[in-house]
């Protein structure tokens, strides 16, 4: 049941019959005290005029008779008055309603000696009339005296006044009902639909929907309650979803991790084994090129092995450092500081690539708990990288610092690096250069650098058009326990 039928039922209606039966009866209080007076009014009067006639027929006097049922009509509404012997014939009256009684009933009470009243309609008047035997000073009862008193307009009409007014409690209490109905229906029902289907949009999936604080003050503690619990559960989804989020990366980092340390296995095994043989093939062709009678041609020829030679070693130093996470020897610096460095060693690759650095740093940072040579080599490397890419102009570093934690944003305008490419950048030998002019080995030192630190590094598509790197790093060794992607 619904909850306006279920007030209508259980507590409108049983008020108002409790009001009904009270009005009823206090109409019916109102109906016999206005009776009890009449009847009251009429006997006494009666008894007064019964008095002075009864002594006038014992003197069998007519003028007394007469004057006395005169004086009977100087009372309010009293309308006849009339004598009858014992047998009930008529010996004098006076005004209406003769003949409200039979002979037989005045011959009764002229029997039984007691007065007689009641009400009694005669040419559509309504009468209370009063029959009261008149005693002789013997006791004898000689005459019976009939006092008519005509009912009043209340007295008439209080069967229509009752009526009337259960007729206007009923028209009163639909107006009532109707009222309340609507108050209901305006003020309750409909803002607790609202509320409802702000809910059945939730429960389809829509976490976004808000319900309207406005309406009555109970209503609107209801829904400031209700968007409370949203933008809590909201929050709390959203936390579910970073750590969630977080717990991928750091799956991702630990692959990684470990991918990496198995190249280092690898890399020393192979420095191992070929070690060996590169420190001969070095050495014997030192040894060749200082010959006099080497050609120009050939000594350059040989001055090429030795160079690949260096080259192949520096890639199995470069795969050992890899693979081993390194204890990480950090002071506090600022990154003001450190970026001047980097600038300073690629301004020379900058300045002749004619390529526009911009820097976009908060005028107070926080320093930074790194290893100084570390992060320099990082931001060399991403600088270094992006003036390699094709017709660059513009590289531009941001930072922001935020709950202890400062993102480092390194983005350039060049042709950017592809989709499908992303998730490989900062995997070992993977590089979109020609052949010989990179070993594929630098972001994965950055990944690694920056893995070391307990931060983040990501790539995106910059809004200058072309790559972006975003970099992540811990204030201070709390705040580690970020990703690498």
């Amino acid at each position: 049941m619904r909850l306006r039928n279920l007030i209508l039922i259980s507590v409108i209606a049983p008020l108002f019959l409790v009001l009904l039966i009270l009005s009823l009866v206090a109409i019916k209080l109102l109906e016999e005290n206005v009776s009890s007076r009449l009847e009251r009014e009429a006997q006494v009067i009666t008894n007064v005029i019964g008095t002075t006639l009864s002594q006038a027929i014992t003197r069998g006097s007519t003028e007394p008779i007469e004057e006395s049922l005169y004086s009977a009509f100087s009372f309010h509404r009293i309308y006849g008055a009339y004598i009858f012997d014992a047998r009930g014939r008529e010996i004098y009256g006076l005004g209406l309603g003769q003949a409200l009684f039979t002979p037989d009933i005045i011959r009764e009470v002229a029997e039984q000696g007691e007065m007689r009243a009641a009400y009694r309609k005669h040419d559509d008047w309504h009468y209370y009339s009063v029959l009261k035997p008149l005693h002789s000073p013997t006791g004898e009862v000689q005459a019976v005296l009939q006092v008519n008193r005509l009912n009043t307009g209340i007295e008439n009409y209080t069967g229509i006044l009752t009526q009337l007014a259960l007729l206007t409690f009923v028209v009163g209490a639909a107006g009532i009902v109707l009222g309340i109905w609507w108050g209901f229906r305006r003020h309750i029902e409909r803002p607790l639909e609202r509320l409802l289907a702000v809910m059945q949009r939730i429960e389809a999936g829509d976490r976004d929907q808000r319900a309207d604080v406005g309406g009555p003050q109970e209503y609107a503690r209801l829904a400031v309650g209700l968007n409370g619990m949203l933008d809590s559960m909201a929050e709390m989804d959203a936390d579910i979803e970073a750590r969630r989020r977080k717990e991928i990366e750091l799956e991702k980092r630990l692959r990684k991790s470990k991918k990496l340390a198995e190249l280092g296995v690898l890399a020393a095994g192979v420095a191992h084994e070929i070690g060996a043989p590169l420190t001969v093939i070095n050495g014997q062709a030192q040894r060749l090129s200082r010959r006099e009678a080497l050609s120009t041609e050939d000594r350059t020829r040989l001055d090429r092995i030795r160079s690949e030679v260096q080259r192949i070693v520096e890639i199995v130093r470069q795969l050992m450092e890899l693979g081993r996470r390194h204890n990480v020897e950090k002071e506090s610096l600022q990154l003001h500081e450190l970026l001047d460095t980097a600038c300073e060693l690629v301004e020379e690759i900058f300045e002749h690539q004619r390529i526009q650095l911009e820097l976009d740093l908060p005028p107070a940072l926080s320093p930074l708990l790194v290893n100084g040579q570390q992060l320099i080599q990082v931001l060399v490397n991403l600088l270094s990288n992006a003036a390699q890419a094709k017709e660059v102009q513009r590289v531009r570093i941001r930072a922001r610092e935020q709950e202890h934690w400062l993102t480092l944003w390194i983005e350039d305008d060049g042709p950017g690096i592809a989709e499908a490419e992303k998730p490989q950048v900062f995997d070992p030998f993977f590089t979109t250069k020609p052949v010989g002019q990179g070993s594929g080995l630098g972001l994965s030192m950055v990944h690694r650098i920056i893995n070391d630190h307990g931060g983040t590094i990501g790539v995106f598509d910059s809004e200058l058009g072309g790559a972006g790197f975003e970099i992540g790093l811990p204030l201070n060794d709390s705040d580690q326990g970020g990703t690498v992607t």
